[in-house]
């Protein structure tokens, strides 16, 4: 799964992402036609990138790490296929918000 991820490494304060599946089904058994489910704002970040450098030239860290479940904005972002599957590339800032158990 993410020997894609070899080839592909995300520069400065950027995050790819691999959107969640969206709903197919309701809970109640009814299907959910293509038109009508709701774009997916949750994600899983697959690759980080090292961080942006600030004023002084240090290395400021990303906030998220592989692995990390996340809500991502509405719109926005830079769809990348790898592998033929889609991912999105967004900046670190750009990132709404990190689940936590």
């Amino acid at each position: 799964m993410f020997q894609a991820f070899w080839k592909f490494l995300p520069m400065f304060d950027r995050v790819l992402v691999e959107r969640l599946a969206a709903e197919t089904v309701t809970k109640g058994g009814i299907m959910i036609p293509e038109k009508s489910q709701a774009k997916v704002l949750q994600a899983t970040v697959v690759a980080v990138g090292p961080g942006s450098t600030n004023k002084d030239g240090k290395v400021t860290p990303v906030c998220v790490k592989v692995g990390d479940k996340v809500m991502l904005p509405e719109y926005g972002g830079t769809k990348v296929v790898l592998d033929d599957k889609d991912y999105f590339l967004f900046r670190d800032g750009d990132i709404l918000g990190k689940y936590v158990e």
